[in-house]
C-alpha cells in the first residue's frame, strides 16, 4: 500500500480551487439571473458573466493537468536519480547566488541542444532557467517537457524510469 503523501503546496492548491469553484458557481447563477432579465442590457451582462467561467474553469483544468504532468515527470526523474541537485550557493536572505545560476545554466542548456527531443534534458531546462530566475523561459521549456514527455508515450517511447 502506497503511503499518501500531501505537500503543504498540495492543500493551498486545493484550497484556491475549491475557491475558484465557488466563484464560478456564483458568476454561473448571476449570469442566469441576468439572461432572465427583460432588459436586453442585463441579458448582455449575463452573457458577458456567463463566458467568465468557461475561461475560468478550462485555465484551471489546464494548469492542473500541467502540474499533474509536472509532478509525474519529476518522480520519474527522481526514480532514475537524473533529478538536478540543488547545491547553488545563496545569498543570507536565501536567494540563489544569480552568477553560480548562470553558470550551471550553461551545463543543461548545452545538454539540451545535444539531445532537443529528449524531454529529460528540457524538464532540467526549465529548472536552470528557475533558478537564474528566467520564469517566463522556465515555463515555455517545463511545456515542451511536458508536450515531448506525452509525445514519448503516444508513441510507445520511454516514458519510464531508465534500467
Amino acid at each position: 500500500m502506497k503511503k499518501l503523501r500531501i505537500s503543504k503546496t498540495k492543500i493551498w492548491v486545493a484550497l484556491i480551487c475549491l475557491l475558484l469553484v465557488f466563484y464560478m458557481v456564483v458568476m454561473l447563477q448571476r449570469a442566469l439571473l441576468l439572461l432572465v432579465s427583460p432588459e436586453w442590457e442585463a441579458k448582455l451582462l449575463g452573457a458577458s458573466y456567463f463566458v467568465l467561467p468557461l475561461v475560468a474553469g478550462w485555465a484551471l483544468i489546464s494548469e492542473l493537468l500541467f502540474g499533474a504532468r509536472m509532478e509525474k515527470m519529476a518522480n520519474i526523474l527522481e526514480a532514475e536519480g537524473a533529478l538536478p541537485v540543488d547545491n547553488l550557493p545563496r545569498t543570507p536572505g536565501g536567494r540563489i547566488v544569480r552568477a553560480a545560476a548562470d553558470a550551471e545554466f550553461e551545463k543543461y542548456k548545452l545538454e539540451t541542444e545535444s539531445a532537443p527531443e529528449d524531454w529529460r534534458s528540457w524538464f532540467r531546462l526549465s529548472c536552470a532557467y528557475d533558478a537564474a530566475g528566467d520564469r517566463k523561459r522556465a515555463r515555455k521549456a517545463m511545456r515542451d517537457a511536458v508536450a515531448l514527455y506525452r509525445q514519448s508515450l503516444a508513441h510507445g517511447g520511454s516514458a519510464k524510469p531508465v534500467s
